[in-house]
């Protein structure tokens, strides 16, 4: 069965083609599956012999609410989605005054190993496909009646670990007979792949890409994130600086403050040192506390001690809002919780 959904239209195009079918189907089903999002049978000004024909020999991967938390405090909305073959994910809906926007997950759990997320507790699990990517935005959507208009690949899984799919996901979401959210109100989310964001890099897309860094030496953030064994400090802010010169776009690094380990004001000063000069933007992330792990979210305090200390290098650093604090608001926690409830 063909995954028609995470065609490109010139892909649709040769694909209806063999089928017998005039190329200008192509746009008729794109736009059915991306700007509408329905199954075959919605599909009401095709032929009827042609959409039987169209189940017969593809599907669609779509995903499917399996629960949900709203926030009381802020309306987010947490979302745990069941795939097609019985795999569960996680996306967060958050309102903004500039709009809504939606955290993606790319992969059914992850493998990178980070000490801090819950999303890496049982593995990886499979890569998610294009189109189960597009329908995390569409059924979110329809859930809520409300547009997303910025997408950030930051939920479940390691983008640049799935890179061929979310590269194609990224054009698909920016088609214009499709979705059409700009690259520019996108962000991309990595624990520091090097090389594919090097191949990310000469795509030449606005996207903003965010570098999970979360420490400032090999050593402390070997600790935490085990690809720090395969790629220094070094390497990865001398690929950040050249995804900048490529792109034109500035990096934000992403830094989780984790009491009495990463939030030190002798920390922030290293990492000061080693980004000064830049014109990147540092998130900082009072990190969320998960019960497998004994790591806590640093204080406010520590925090805008932080924040003071990068700013006498010039560099411009937030402490996140923490959106949905009173549901499970750490990636994968949603999705743990279910597999536990489900193996009791």
């Amino acid at each position: 069965m063909t995954d028609i959904k995470s065609m490109l239209p010139e892909e649709l195009s040769a694909f209806v083609a063999e089928l017998g079918q005039p190329k200008y189907r192509a746009d008729q089903i794109f736009k059915w599956l991306h700007a509408v999002g329905t199954d075959f049978d919605g599909m009401t000004d095709l032929p009827k012999a042609f959409r039987d024909k169209l189940g017969e020999n593809c599907f669609i991967p779509d995903v499917t609410v399996a629960a949900k938390q709203v926030s009381k405090i802020d309306g987010t909305v947490k979302y745990l989605f069941k795939l097609y073959d019985g795999e569960y994910i996680e996306s967060v809906f958050m309102r903004y005054h500039h709009g809504n926007t939606l955290c993606i997950s790319t992969q059914a759990g992850c493998r990178m190993g980070c000490k801090f997320c819950a999303s890496t507790l049982n593995g990886l699990k499979r890569n998610l496909l294009p189109a189960e990517m597009i329908s995390q935005i569409q059924d979110a959507q329809k859930d809520t009646g409300e547009r997303v208009t910025g997408v950030v690949l930051m939920g479940m899984g390691e983008p640049l670990d799935n890179y061929d799919n979310v590269l194609k996901f990224l054009r698909l979401v920016n088609h214009p007979k499709g979705l059409n959210i700009g690259h520019r109100h996108i962000s991309l989310s990595t624990c520091g792949l090097v090389d594919n964001i090097r191949r990310l890099a000469e795509e030449k897309m606005q996207i903003t890409l965010s570098v999970s860094l979360h420490a400032p030496n090999d050593e402390l953030r070997k600790s935490i994130m085990p690809i720090a064994n395969k790629y220094t400090v070094s390497q990865l802010l001398e690929a950040c600086r050249d995804y900048e010169k490529i792109t034109g776009r500035r990096t934000s690094f992403e830094y989780a403050l984790i009491s009495g380990v990463t939030d030190t004001k002798e920390l922030a000063t290293e990492l000061g040192k080693k980004l000064k000069g830049s014109l990147c933007h540092v998130n900082l992330i009072p990190i969320n506390e998960i019960k497998e792990r004994s790591y806590v979210g640093a204080s406010r305090a520590a925090a805008d001690a932080f924040v003071k200390v990068l700013s006498t290098f010039g560099i411009t650093a937030t402490v996140r809002r923490k959106l949905g604090s009173d549901i499970s608001a750490a990636c994968g926690q949603l999705r743990d919780e279910h597999e536990s409830l489900v193996e009791q």
